[in-house]
């Protein structure tokens, strides 16, 4: 009995896991490629109102064109997810991959770091790149196609900024440099497109949500806190794509945020094969969190009173999430343009209906829009006088509701007084 039930075991894991993996190929067979339009907030305008925000983005595949360099194995078409944070710097000469939060008066538009993981690296769990254009952009202007010059133009000027300082990448993959090739050369050509200079090589997709600058530096602590085992030397970082992917990482970055939970990485396999974090699925996940998510009736928040400090501040949709999207590069001397980057979901175009609602309307990519459904939001919640409240003291009621009312009128007032600050053009009165 006990060797028949062992069998079982052995022939069930295996099950489950071809399970998983078929309805994974299923909805990986739908076609998702660049079909939203280009929407990028001004980011001058953005950061007067919201000089701290973290930007989640979903990348699409990156297939680079043969003879350009060296050669890169695409990730496929569930492609990468990192991390943008205005107002977050690398420390200087640290030697390694570590942040801390700008000092106020270096605050501008475009001062933050992008955060990326790569299954190239054994000592680290994430590297940063200095400013957001560069980030995303690499050297290249707007509109500017990208050519040789420009690939290896943008490589040398990663390599003065010290990304990948401190950072060693696994025996297996430094056995893929060519013969006289130096290891800093390659290793920056292998990181291209994936950990800096995005557009070169790959579509995103992004939504950006303002934060306190406690709440960024807290997300900080917790990107620093995931690096210290392996720089230490305690751990060595592996790769996985269901366990620990570039998706656990950055989920868990933001999980100090109180948006979601803690994502446990490194679980019994056929756990994790049902439920891991996909790039664009949780794209998907956030935009609903930071804009669609109802504020808490008042009977659901009575014993926990919305204060607008602290972290219980988030009891529903905040103004300001923004979603944009840029592509890749063209024309593209170094890499195809036809990219995919897919959903993992079943039943198939439920988060790809939603996906696209998002950049169909201006809710959701224009600054004043948004404000104004806001405004509007508060002012219909304030004009509510029904809400119940659970059984209490009448003192207790009227202090709730005193508190939650005020909360109210504060986030209203504030959003009013933002979009009166908008120019004419976007504060949607054209």
């Amino acid at each position: 009995m006990l060797r028949c039930k062992l069998v079982m075991q052995r022939r069930t894991i295996p099950a489950v896991l071809t399970m998983a993996a078929l309805l994974l190929a299923f909805s990986a067979c739908l076609d998702n490629r660049f079909i939203v339009k280009e929407t990028q907030p001004s980011e001058p305008l953005y950061t007067s109102l919201f000089p701290y925000y973290v930007e989640y983005c979903a990348l699409s595949e990156i297939k680079k064109k043969p003879h350009h360099g060296v050669e890169v194995v695409g990730g496929g078409p569930g492609g990468h997810a990192l991390l943008y944070l205005s107002g977050a710097c690398r420390v200087k000469d640290a030697g390694y991959p570590t942040l801390a939060l700008c000092d106020p008066d270096a605050l501008a538009p475009g001062v933050g770091v992008g955060v990326s993981v790569n299954a190239h690296f054994r000592n680290a769990n994430w590297v940063a790149t200095e400013g957001r254009d560069f980030f995303f952009r690499g050297l290249a202007e707007q509109g500017e196609p990208l050519t040789d010059e420009l690939y290896w133009r943008t490589q040398a000027r990663a390599r003065e900024q010290g990304i990948l300082d401190g950072i060693v990448f696994h025996d297996e993959v430094m056995a893929t440099k060519p013969v006289g090739m130096d290891d800093q050369t390659f290793m920056y050509e292998m990181s291209v497109a994936t950990d800096y200079a995005i557009a070169l090589g790959r579509d995103r997709y992004c939504v950006r949500v303002p934060v306190e600058r406690s709440e960024l530096g807290a997300v900080v602590d917790a990107l620093n806190a995931a690096n210290e085992p392996f720089r230490k030397g305690e751990k060595t970082f592996e790769w996985d794509v269901v366990r620990n992917n570039c998706a656990h990482v950055v989920h868990n970055a933001l999980a100090p945020l109180h948006l979601w939970r803690h994502w446990p990485t490194d679980r019994f396999v056929v756990i994790s094969a049902l439920d891991f974090p996909v790039p664009k699925n949780e794209l998907v996940a956030l935009v609903r969190l930071t804009n669609d998510k109802p504020l808490a009736r008042p009977s659901a928040l009575y014993g926990d009173p919305p204060t607008g400090t602290g972290p219980r501040r988030r009891v529903g949709a905040a103004p300001g999430a923004l979603v944009e999207s840029e592509r890749v590069l063209m024309p593209n001397d170094v890499y195809d343009t036809d990219l995919t980057s897919i959903f993992y979901e079943f039943p198939p175009f439920t988060l790809r209906t939603r996906f696209l609602s998002f950049y169909a309307n201006e809710r959701y990519t224009d600054l004043g829009a948004n404000l104004r459904w806001f405004a509007k939001r508060d002012r219909t919640l304030l004009a509510d006088e029904k809400e119940e409240l659970p059984a209490s003291t009448p003192n207790d009621r009227a202090l709730f509701r005193q508190l939650y009312r005020s909360y109210l009128a504060r986030q209203a007032e504030t959003v009013e007084h933002w979009l009166a600050s908008l120019p004419e053009k976007d504060d949607g009165k054209r």
